[in-house]
């Protein structure tokens, strides 16, 4: 709740106390296009509530702001009743966050630089998730995708008012967007420089707000934008695309979209950093004579000789055959893992050929040896 004898800006914005910033924005655009002076003339209630909005919006809005409104109900002023109520109570100063930080800030002008709306302001960033395959990783490629962001309203250009209707200064702020306001604080009467409630900060007043936008000068649009993925990008590399944010306030820059990669596995390869791996499998004589295989890759296939003698489990390497080195010219290696296939079932010529050569090389095997040692080794077993 807020302090006795506060406002309870929760209530004016119609959010819980458990609001979003999104939710806040969306609450505070829709009661300023429904109470702004311009929209109603000569309406006291409709201007002291536009007021009231405003200044709701200007705490909720700003996260350090809302954290100090939310554990002591107000912001900056002393709470009513004087003396050291609210966060001096019991004669210890307890500033809790970052609330001496906020006062000074508050009072000499940095959160009304922050906070009013009148200045340039830079958009905000974006930031999406793309998938993309090994290949695409591989080679590298051109995306389409969609954002959904904030832009000036293009039917007002984003001045907020309805084309050809009559734009005037300010008389509360001279065109400033902001105003001072005097409070008493812990530490003596200082002057605050917040947001004009007359115009909102704008520094003008609108006759006929656009009805496009409703006066808020932004809209919310979906863009396809072209993305550039570069070859050798891998799961975590984030791509920057400078400007495709959401667009700045009053002549301020846009943000920047940054797209983060996330590369799928894929059933050939095992990707380690800029290597690959791939497995092969041989027979017997393969990898006792020596032979040419084929390897399927990205660009083709690759021929490989594998000489003779090659142990099962042996790792042969095909410089530059790997992923492209993103930061750098080249390629990593292709590492080529040989599994050799060891036959399970045999003719009757092969397995004799395989006895001969046993009986050549002096090697002991089962086919060597009498009915009754086999039988002592199955029970020796």
């Amino acid at each position: 709740m807020a302090a006795p004898g506060k406002k309870d800006y929760y209530e004016i914005l119609g959010v819980s106390r458990e609001a979003t910033a999104d939710e806040i924005k969306r609450a505070y655009r829709k009661l300023t296009r429904k109470y702004h002076p311009d929209a109603n003339q000569g309406n006291a209630d409709a201007e002291r509530k536009f007021k009231e909005i405003n200044e709701a919006n200007d705490v909720l809005s700003d996260p350090r702001k809302r954290a100090q409104y939310d554990q002591f109900g107000f912001v900056g002023d002393v709470p009513p009743g004087g003396g050291y109520g609210g966060p001096f109570a019991g004669g210890g100063f307890n500033f809790g966050g970052d609330l001496f930080g906020d006062i000074f800030e508050n009072f000499f002008g940095g959160a009304g630089t922050r906070s009013g709306s009148s200045g340039p302001r830079r958009g905000s960033d974006l930031e999406m998730t793309m998938r993309v395959t090994m290949e695409t990783a591989y080679r590298g490629a051109s995306r389409e995708v969609e954002v959904p962001r904030e832009e000036n309203c293009p039917h007002c250009d984003g001045s907020g008012a309805e084309p050809g209707s009559k734009v005037t200064t300010c008389s509360a702020c001279g065109g400033s967007g902001k105003v001072e306001r005097a409070a008493n604080t812990p530490f003596g009467r200082m002057v605050q420089v917040v947001p004009c409630t007359a115009c909102g900060g704008r520094g003008k007043k609108i006759e006929t707000p656009c009805k496009e936008c409703g006066g808020a000068k932004r809209v919310r649009r979906s863009r396809k934008i072209d993305v550039k993925i570069p070859p050798g990008v891998d799961t975590g590399t984030r791509l920057r695309i400078s400007g495709e944010g959401e667009a700045g306030r009053n002549g301020g820059p846009a943000g920047d979209l940054f797209i983060h990669i996330e590369v799928a596995g894929d059933s050939r390869f095992r990707r380690d950093g800029e290597d690959l791996h791939v497995r092969v499998d041989i027979e017997v004589p393969q990898a006792v004579l020596g032979t040419t295989v084929s390897i399927s890759t990205f660009d083709g296939i690759e021929k490989l000789d594998i000489p003779h003698g090659t142990q099962p489990g042996s790792v042969l390497r095909i410089k530059n055959r790997g992923m492209p080195k993103l930061r750098d010219t080249g390629n990593g290696d292709l590492h080529v893992h040989i599994r050799v296939n060891v036959p399970k079932n045999l003719s009757a010529r092969g397995r004799q050929l395989m006895v001969e050569l046993a009986a050549e090389m002096k090697i002991d095997i089962a086919e060597n040896k009498g009915l009754f040692d086999r039988i002592k080794d199955k029970f020796a077993g």
